[in-house]
């Protein structure tokens, strides 16, 4: 289960550290003209830029503490974090009829959700 834990805890940093720092360093101007990031309208740059760190520090979260042995509980906390981004995530696109990418929501939402529960049970 470790092993499976650290391919899923990967993959998700690696997604998350993409999606943040696009967040993080293109404008809201420029998010809006990318297919999927219409629901940025919705939101104030800043807080497109908060979601963006929020990302960064989740995706840096499920990794580090646990490879460095440096509270290793944040681990399981940043999952269950990034978990709670998926569900608003999921709400905002249901809000704006576009619940066709729900389901990515729902896999993401899940996957961190399985590297909480491992990683609480490893403590």
């Amino acid at each position: 289960m470790n092993l499976a834990a650290w391919i899923v805890s990967g993959v998700l940093a690696a997604l998350y550290l993409m999606a943040g720092f696009t967040k993080l360093v293109k404008s809201k101007q420029a998010l809006l003209a990318e297919p999927r990031m219409s629901w940025v309208s919705d939101f104030a740059e800043g807080q497109v830029k908060a979601i963006g760190a929020v990302e960064v520090a989740g995706a840096l979260g499920l990794v580090l503490p646990w490879l460095t042995g440096v509270a290793p509980i944040l681990t399981p906390i940043a999952a269950l974090g990034l978990a709670l981004v998926q569900v608003g995530a999921a709400i905002t696109h249901i809000r704006r009829g576009e619940g066709g990418t729900v389901p990515i929501n729902v896999v993401l939402c899940a996957l961190a959700v399985f590297v909480a529960v491992v990683r609480f049970g490893q403590l």
